[in-house]
């Protein structure tokens, strides 16, 4: 991720979240957009660990609101199965790794950099903790 700004704020967040979260990035792939997201979900399905409930971000997902995915964030860490949520590069993720995903999930209609939808994603994480919790941190 580098130390730009995206960096810090995702190190914010990060640091915020109990269980905290793991990154785990993969190496670029190169080709044509098809050959990439074949390469990167190799890549990324290959990463995951065992029997994970994946969560891949995808603009074709579910939108939810806040108190929505808090809840639905709460029910998949109860299931007992790691959970792994994967962004795509700027080729988006392969058809593969999409059939694989128990939940597809969009932050919106709007294209993220993956850069930012990893702080996207780590907020609304946090976020959702801190509803589940009852901390005052969400503000509807």
């Amino acid at each position: 991720m580098g130390r730009g700004p995206e960096a810090a704020l995702f190190a914010r967040y990060r640091e915020r979240l109990q269980p905290p979260i793991r990154l785990l990035e993969i190496a670029d792939a190169r080709g044509t957009p098809a050959e990439k997201r074949k390469r990167e979900a190799a890549a990324l399905l290959a990463a995951l660990p065992r029997g994970p409930f994946v969560v891949a971000l995808d603009a074709a997902g579910s939108m939810h609101d806040s108190e929505t995915f808090a809840a639905l964030l709460s029910r998949w860490m109860g299931a007992g199965r790691p959970l792994a949520f994967v962004i795509g590069g700027a080729d988006g993720l392969d058809a593969r790794l999409l059939d694989r995903a128990d939940h597809l999930l969009s932050l919106g209609r709007m294209t993220w950099p993956h850069m930012l939808a990893r702080v996207l994603l780590a907020e609304q994480l946090y976020r959702a903790r801190s509803i589940a919790a009852g901390h005052p941190y969400h503000r509807p």
